[in-house]
């Protein structure tokens, strides 16, 4: 397969999956849900680093939670230049949240359209090896919003308004009678004082909240805004006013010195959304993703190794020490697992974090959850030295997430659960309801507490239940 990977992970966002996964919850545990009135056609949200965008950002993708969409198309800005737009042409985008499958069918149709949209790695991963943040960014609050989806990437190179029509154009051709997501990335004014920024920043925002193409375009040709992605947003207004958008809500607005305390050299983030007329919601499958190989369990050697990873992993940070994974481990522990790593003390829990979704190889996933759960469990404080010699490692490997349709399915005992619904999401690994002795109607109840739900909310059609299983040692 041919998956373009994250390059800017570690520098505009985390590339630790668990410390990634709790920065966005904690962006969506701040932002509010309103009440469109329409269906959401499109997003148009930010792209700096997420200590200064990401909560902006959040407050748009909020609007989606709970909603269904058969393939997601993001179009975001080359912060350089190429005539044009690109559409990546592989099979897959990765983030440390895992891999995306790209909807190589819309793709192809919306590279055949106009010769100015075509397919092309530029943008994406060519033109001297370089990426373009502004898209990859928006990747993870997909992936934590939607869960899994479909993706078409489009990296516009020139903001021409012949290219803005031209893309405009094929968006709509292509995704005429589609329930097709559109994301717009884009930041405002750069590094003015605040007072200048938020005077500029509001020209767009009034020609935004128009809904006219004209007046978003005017507003950057003639200098009394700044967007560095105002081509891809006034495509995307262009092609939801063709298929059937209504308007545009403005969701949230703020510059960057209200984070960091600058507010001499600002720049400007605004996150709206389009709605319109109701679609039919279709479910479209994953496209070219390989399904993950069954378990057939782990010898004692390769617990072994693990369990010894594990315990490195906590004592090299710990005591400020240098350790590498080892390089020639079993092929086994080296397929995509999802993996939980449990420590304990003296009998007692000392931390437990782990990865649901199979995102990382094992021995990688073992390594960064063994370090969550001693420093980043946010119920205990981080591991100190001096018990170092008194924990114990807990590892739970588990098996593809199975979707329950009769709650009859689960055996207490053998399954695990995870309930989601809208973005409140529970896990209970299958030992908890051995040790508590539950059966199989209080395990979904307090895993639907888990999940900071009330207790019978298993019940609920728009819950989704799943089910696993785990081989621990």
């Amino acid at each position: 397969m041919e998956v373009r990977k994250s390059m800017v992970a570690g520098m505009f966002y985390p590339d630790s999956p668990a410390t990634l996964t709790k920065q966005l919850a904690e962006f969506f545990s701040y932002a509010q849900k309103k009440a469109l009135i329409g269906q959401v056609k499109a997003l148009i949200v930010p792209h700096a680093g997420y200590m200064y965008s990401g909560q902006i950002a959040a407050d748009a993708y909020k609007q989606i939670e709970g909603e269904v969409f058969e393939s997601v198309v993001v179009i975001a800005p080359f912060h350089g230049f190429f005539k044009g737009v690109t559409v990546y042409p592989g099979d897959a985008y990765e983030t440390p949240l895992g891999v995306i499958p790209i909807d190589r069918e819309l793709s192809e149709a919306l590279a055949s359209k106009h010769p100015s949209v075509y397919s092309s790695t530029v943008g994406h991963t060519g033109t001297g090896g370089r990426g373009e943040h502004s898209l990859e960014v928006q990747l993870p609050f997909l992936q934590l919003v939607l869960g899994k989806f479909n993706l078409v990437a489009m990296i516009m190179g020139d903001q021409e308004e012949s290219t803005i029509r031209a893309a405009a154009e094929v968006l709509a051709a292509a995704l005429k009678g589609k329930n097709v997501l559109m994301v717009a990335s884009t930041d405002l004014s750069h590094f003015h004082s605040d007072k200048v920024a938020r005077k500029l920043d509001k020209n767009f925002e009034d020609a935004l909240a128009s809904y006219d193409t004209n007046k978003i375009i005017h507003s950057v040709t003639s200098r009394n805004a700044e967007a560095c992605g105002f081509g891809p947003t006034a495509a995307v207004v262009e092609a939801t006013r063709r298929l059937g958008g209504e308007k545009v809500e403005i969701i949230s607005y703020d510059t960057s010195g209200s984070v960091t305390g600058d507010f001499d050299e600002v720049v400007g983030y605004l996150s709206a959304v389009i709605v319109g007329k109701k679609t039919e919601v279709k479910r479209k499958p994953l496209m070219g993703m390989p399904l993950p190989k069954k378990v057939e369990g782990y010898s004692a050697e390769e617990k072994e190794l693990l369990k010894s990873v594990a315990r490195h992993a906590v004592e090299s940070k710990a005591l400020g020490e240098k350790f590498d994974l080892p390089s020639d481990v079993p092929h086994q522990l080296h397929e995509k697992r999802g993996v939980f790593v449990t420590l304990e003390r003296k009998g007692d829990l000392r931390g437990c974090i782990g990865l649901v979704q199979a995102r990382l190889p094992l021995i990688d996933a073992v390594y960064d959850m063994a370090r969550a759960a001693a420093f980043e469990d946010p119920r205990f404080n981080p591991v100190d030295k001096s018990e170092l010699a008194e924990l114990e490692y807990e590892i739970s490997i588990l098996t593809p997430l199975s979707r329950v349709d009769n709650i009859d399915e689960i055996e207490v005992g053998k399954h695990g659960l995870m309930i989601r619904m809208e973005m409140h999401s529970g896990l209970l690994l299958p030992q908890v309801a051995t040790e508590y002795g539950w059966d199989r109607i209080t395990f979904l109840e307090q895993t639907c507490l888990k999940a900071g739900l009330p207790k019978s909310s298993y019940k609920n059609p728009q819950a989704q239940i799943y089910k696993f299983s785990v081989e621990k040692f």
